[in-house]
């Protein structure tokens, strides 16, 4: 099957339920979790996919790239295995320089991780402070799980392994805290045996993020590209993207080549789905305005007008207003949409909208 740029674009827009209207309690980016980076996060994401999600049915967590998402919280034992490394060269790259003391000393990096999982179950008998949390682990473990840290000038536990054997550990991430605070997940059993398909993170990028190959997603979940293709569905079809050989989910196709242009306009956050595929020169050709929205600093939102990323922007608060500097980049003018979100991203942070200023 052959494919357009454009079509993969309307595609992943519905996919991830960015068109849809309020009153949902659920969204369907909950499947491979949604990012909670910035002062807006995961509660913007949610709220420009329509979907009003108690916060008390959600769980935060430590999971992919180290990040913290949201997951449903009935899911969160199974999002535990779904999001843990696959085999030990999975997990010494995930957890990066911190895989070399270890594998000097002869530790295997997943039994690594068992280590420290362990310890901060033990320490966290309580609520406990990110800072608090790890100057007890320092001291409880061992020279090849630690760091020397120029900035802090201190020895302290690596900080990758430090993440991603939070859930493991059966700890959760207190929502709104900074610094974060960790604590003990409710009645936790450990990590479930088996894992529903919706919530595999190699079907969830090719779903959500779709069509990909297996180096796409590998960038995506932070693995190694063997380990990302072993795990390969079979229930994919080729597909032909201006000239690209990328594979879909079978189920998927009727919407890839079906899909209606849509008219919304979106605010999308920095850490927005929608902004995390590895096919960046996909979802935005010109190269000038790829480095504007991917900046490896402050990085600003993605303005979307229909299907298209059209322009990035920052928010500009100042006491009980919020302005936003907008650059649109072919020049035109996405409003008066994009005047109905400013005013909703303005009200969704308990100000008043009060216009542009020069981005």
């Amino acid at each position: 099957m052959r494919l357009s740029r454009a079509d993969v674009l309307r595609y992943r827009v519905r996919a991830q339920e960015l068109d849809r209207g309020g009153g949902r309690h659920d969204a369907a980016v909950l499947d491979l979790g949604v990012q909670d980076t910035g002062p807006d996060g995961a509660a913007w994401a949610l709220a420009i996919r329509g979907a009003a999600v108690p916060v008390e049915d959600l769980a935060l967590a430590w999971t992919l790239r180290g990040a913290p998402h949201f997951y449903r919280r009935q899911e969160i034992a199974a999002v535990a295995t779904a999001t843990a490394p696959w085999s030990d060269a999975d997990a010494a790259k995930r957890i990066f320089d911190a895989a070399r003391p270890l594998k000097a000393a002869g530790i295997p990096v997943l039994q690594a991780l068992d280590v420290v999982a362990a310890e901060m179950r033990d320490i966290a008998t309580r609520p406990v402070v990110k800072g608090e949390m790890s100057t007890q682990l320092t001291a409880r473990l061992e020279p090849p799980y630690l760091r020397e840290c120029r900035p802090c000038q201190a020895v302290h536990a690596y900080e990758q392994p430090f993440r991603l054997a939070a859930l493991r550990a059966g700890l959760e991430l207190e929502p709104g805290t900074s610094p974060p605070v960790l604590r003990r997940i409710p009645r936790w059993r450990g990590p479930a045996t088996r894992v529903p398909e919706h919530l595999d993170p190699v079907r969830g990028v090719l779903h959500l993020l779709g069509p990909a190959t297996p180096k796409l997603v590998a960038a995506y979940v932070d693995a190694p590209v063997g380990e990302v293709s072993a795990r390969w569905p079979e229930d994919v079809e080729q597909v032909e993207v201006d000239g690209r050989r990328l594979d879909a989910l079978a189920d998927d196709l009727p919407a890839l080549s079906g899909a209606e242009a849509s008219r919304v306009v979106r605010l999308l956050g920095p850490f927005d789905l929608l902004l995390q595929g590895r096919d960046r020169d996909l979802v935005v050709p010109d190269p000038v305005a790829r480095k504007d929205l991917w900046r490896t600093l402050g990085r600003p939102g993605g303005v979307l007008a229909g299907d298209e990323v059209v322009g990035s922007w920052r928010p500009r608060a100042s006491g009980r207003k919020l302005r936003l500097a907008v650059s649109i980049w072919n020049g035109g003018d996405p409003r008066p949409g994009l005047d109905t979100e400013a005013e909703r991203l303005a009200a969704f942070r308990g100000l008043s909208f009060a216009g542009y200023v020069d981005a």
